[in-house]
């Protein structure tokens, strides 16, 4: 059943996220010869924050394509709304900030450049949601969700803070409606498996290289587990 299944995940051993260097989802910058070259160099592309910008929109690709996904929302139960994708975003956003900080400056000012691309794709968001109020409002209100939830989920993965405080942050952050009503029975399991997903993927993150976070080389755990197809029995010589 999908509570046993639950029950079960992101009980593994925590790993690098980084894409092997072989790996067809790799993003690379072009490597160009000669004139071609020189005039991109004139151009600026090489420049620092040239790549800081590419692979800012890489990082946030990586979030983009992972919480548009149908399975994340199936594995943890949760319908796809504008407020379950939003939250969803913020989380993976909080676990990439978090652990740019780990590189103290460069990390910080690279994590501007991915808050500025995600800060663009949400505006793009909400105009597609067809949101009937002011963009600018509304776009103030999430920045305060944005970053309420950012110091929320610090607190709840500090050394001081108990195993429940996570999972209690996760069900106000992304479940629960209005934010305050106690905690479903029935989503409980659910709950408890984005949680122990977040703090796995925080690991994970923590052992994956600079290399290949900063220029996106890294992809999330794929959170449904591919089942092998089973084994075609030969069937007995009639």
């Amino acid at each position: 059943s999908t509570k046993v299944r639950l029950n079960s995940m992101f009980l593994s051993k925590p790993s690098s996220l980084a894409l092997p260097p072989d790996s067809p989802l790799r993003a690379e910058d072009p490597h160009y010869e000669g004139i071609k070259r020189l005039m991109l160099t004139l151009l600026l592309f090489y420049s620092k924050q040239s790549k800081s910008i590419r692979g800012a929109n890489a990082v946030y690709h990586r979030i983009t394509s992972h919480v548009d996904k149908p399975d994340i929302y199936e594995v943890f139960q949760l319908e796809k709304t504008f407020k379950t994708t939003f939250s969803l975003l913020v989380l993976h956003m909080w676990l990439v900030l978090r652990r740019l900080k780990e590189e103290g400056k460069d990390g910080v000012k690279f994590g501007q450049y991915i808050y500025e691309t995600y800060n663009h794709d949400v505006e793009l968001r909400v105009s597609k949601a067809g949101v009937n109020l002011l963009l600018t409002k509304w776009m103030k209100e999430l920045e305060k969700i944005f970053y309420g939830n950012i110091v929320k989920y610090d607190t709840a993965i500090s050394p001081e803070a108990s195993q429940d405080d996570l999972v209690n942050v996760i069900w106000r952050n992304v479940y629960a409606d209005e934010g305050s009503e106690p905690m479903d029975a029935a989503a409980t399991p659910a709950v408890q498996a984005l949680a122990r997903y977040t703090r796995r993927e925080a690991t994970c993150l923590s052992l994956t290289d600079k290399e290949a976070l900063f220029s996106g080389n890294f992809k999330f755990t794929t959170v449904l587990p591919t089942v092998p197809s089973p084994v075609k029995q030969p069937s007995p010589a009639q």
